[in-house]
């Protein structure tokens, strides 16, 4: 019996953050900025994890535009990180909350906005903090949309 393809799979999945930005997929997609907010990881990190998952088969993507939209290549995986979870004594119900988390009107891609405006019918405007240094160093922080 050929145990390699388990091993490879079980290999592919084993960094924290590689199981983070399963769940964070879930059984619909992601694109980057979304798994950044989720994860609360760095975009080039998580691009990094992404290619792993995606030359090991476990992640497909589509663009639409600019953007990258993740998705599991066979959502059953997620059973796996559920029964692993079970195994090591870590409750299912934080398991099944992290994939859940509602990011609506904090991710900034197209498909984020427009689920948001189909939630909250109307246009999301999503604000975020720009430090601006003065010239003694000192910061001074505004908002921008």
């Amino acid at each position: 019996m050929n145990l390699q393809p388990v091993s490879s799979l079980l290999r592919a999945i084993s960094q924290p953050a590689r199981v983070e930005i399963l769940l964070a997929i879930g059984s619909g997609e992601a694109c980057v900025c979304h798994l950044e907010i989720a994860t609360g990881r760095r975009q080039a990190y998580i691009s990094q994890q992404l290619m792993a998952l995606r030359s090991a088969g476990i992640v497909t993507s589509r663009r639409e535009g600019r953007n990258v939209y993740y998705r599991l290549e066979d959502p059953s995986i997620l059973e796996l990180i559920q029964h692993a979870s079970t195994l090591t004594s870590i409750d299912e119900s934080e398991i099944q909350a992290f994939g859940s988390t509602n990011l609506h009107g904090k991710c900034p891609c197209p498909k984020c906005d427009r689920e948001a405006s189909e939630i909250t019918g109307g246009p999301t405007i999503i604000t975020h903090k720009i430090e601006n240094p003065t010239k003694d160093g000192t910061k001074h922080d505004r908002e921008s949309t």
